[in-house]
């Protein structure tokens, strides 16, 4: 985790172009530029945020008829086809190294989405994403040098309690587990991810490591579904699912964790519960309590923290 966090800073230093930062020194007009160019990487993980956790939603609603390793199956395999279709990856010229990442990045992210599913068909959206949420929360305090950053995973983490109820005692053993299962390669997911973006040009990596990914879920999937994954209406929410809930933030988050620092984005992750309940009560009828407010409030606050310190150690540098 610490070698993540020492490579990650580089990246996050090339997010002002040098000559910007020169002239920032100057005047006003480029010291915002630098700020534009700095919170260019957070837009991308929050829309991404928000893609994801609406496919969720909808993938919820799709797996009465699919199963959830179906719907895993689908999302993957789809996914997989459409970044090969757009990116095209180069197969030759890779060392094994970029090989092994690659797979470890398929690997993380197959595991990530199986494990999710699992949980989301046994325990709320909300539920679940916040027990998730944790594997990137200690990721950033374990990849993280600066003091404020441990600060502001302390209090993203208690806004994580908070909307889980204090406790996570009423909640279905199995998929409480699954959930904390699914935060574990979430934190794997983001330092490989980072990794690859750093090997592969564009969406390359993206797109190997996706392949990989929906490979390995295909024999779950058959085994569960069967013929149900061939139905047309299935397929369709499938592919829904598949570019809102993997293409869509996927590529968004690549391109991000190449101008941030893991510590910054693990935080910023700290978002999805707020947007993963906001999603379960537009879709999926899930009602938003007062303490559920104040928890998301909460989270967002340690969120804007993290987008700040992002901004001002950009500008020191």
């Amino acid at each position: 985790m610490n070698d993540q966090g020492t490579a990650a800073e580089p990246a996050a230093a090339v997010a002002v172009p040098e000559a910007v930062a020169a002239l920032g020194e100057q005047g006003g007009p480029a010291r915002a530029g630098g700020r534009r160019a700095a919170l260019a990487p957070v837009a991308l993980v929050v829309a991404g945020g928000l893609s994801v956790q609406f496919g969720s939603a909808i993938a919820v609603l799709l797996m009465p008829k699919a199963g959830a390793l179906g719907v895993v199956t689908l999302r993957l395999a789809a996914a997989a086809l459409v970044l090969l279709v757009v990116c095209r990856p180069k197969l030759r010229g890779h060392s094994r190294a970029d090989w092994g990442t690659v797979v470890a990045f398929g690997i993380a992210m197959g595991g990530m989405n199986t494990l999710f599913y699992q949980a989301a068909d046994r325990i709320p959206l909300g539920a679940a994403v916040t027990l998730e949420v944790l594997g990137p929360l200690a990721l950033s305090v374990f990849a993280s040098r600066r003091l404020v950053n441990v600060v502001w995973a302390a209090l993203a983490l208690g806004g994580v309690l908070l909307l889980s109820g204090g406790g996570f005692d009423r909640l279905d053993p199995a998929g409480a587990a699954y959930a904390l299962g699914a935060g574990v390669m979430w934190a794997a997911y983001i330092v490989f991810s980072a990794r690859t973006g750093r090997r592969f040009p564009q969406a390359d990596g993206l797109a190997l490591a996706m392949v990989v990914a929906a490979v390995l879920s295909l024999p779950l999937g058959i085994m569960e579904s069967g013929s149900k994954l061939l139905v047309p209406s299935t397929l369709g929410l499938g592919a829904a699912v598949a570019l809102l809930s993997s293409v869509l933030p996927y590529t968004l988050e690549l391109m991000a964790l190449r101008r941030l620092p893991a510590p910054t984005f693990a935080i910023l992750m700290s978002l999805e519960p707020a947007i993963a309940a906001t999603a379960g009560f537009l879709i999926l009828d899930q009602a938003l309590s007062t303490t559920d407010a104040l928890a998301i409030a909460l989270v967002i606050g340690a969120s804007m923290g993290a987008v700040r310190s992002q901004v001002r150690g950009t500008g020191k540098r």
